[in-house]
């Protein structure tokens, strides 16, 4: 990763992608995550210099595609998950952010940090409908209020920056683990991510 001079901060890069500013672009977010970025870069204005996006061809928006595509390590990409589950009739949802090296523990973590019996997938019509975002573009920035953002608390400490969905399969956001933690809303959670196999 690189970073390039963008006013007082620096924009992070990452491989052969023509990074820009994130808040540059709203025609590559989805308009919650427009929205929900406006709002941070308001409160904390070294979000404008630290959030890029980049267009991309929406066939690479899995993780493995794009990077594969364009060499970019694993261990940046963060994947965002839905999870739901029911304690009696009120209904919690958390979106769950790890680590693309692991998976997040759904069936132990999150159930627990629910407090439900059982914790499942939130069906992708769902997940995109109530999102207001595109499948394969879920992003932590823009939930619906109400909605938990779990986050391993590694991404936060271990230096890399977090690739993430910008609510379009178009395109992808970059900004620092550290920054991510800060999000509005943001919970931390240690161990949240799993090995993956």
């Amino acid at each position: 990763m690189s970073h390039e001079r963008s006013g007082r901060l620096t924009l992070p890069t990452l491989g052969d992608l023509a990074w820009v500013p994130a808040t540059s672009r709203p025609d590559l977010l989805a308009r919650p995550v427009d929205e929900a970025l406006s709002r941070w870069a308001s409160r904390e204005p070294g979000v404008v210099d630290q959030v890029a996006v980049v267009e991309i061809d929406p066939d690479l928006a899995d993780t493995a595609t794009l990077n594969a595509a364009h060499d970019l390590p694993p261990a940046v990409s963060a994947n965002c998950v839905l999870v739901a589950g029911r304690r009696g009739g009120d209904e919690r949802i958390a979106a769950a952010v790890v680590r693309a090296t692991t998976r997040a523990d759904v069936n132990s973590r999150v159930r627990s940090l629910l407090d439900v019996r059982k914790a499942s997938f939130l069906p992708t019509d769902r997940a995109v409908a109530e999102s207001g975002m595109e499948y394969g573009g879920i992003t932590p920035i823009g939930l619906p209020d109400g909605w938990r953002v779990l986050l391993d608390a590694r991404i936060a400490t271990d230096g890399e920056p977090a690739l993430i969905g910008s609510g379009l399969r178009r395109s992808k956001l970059l900004l620092p683990g550290a920054l991510l933690a800060r999000l509005p809303g943001v919970e931390l959670v240690e161990e949240l991510g799993v090995p993956v196999g």
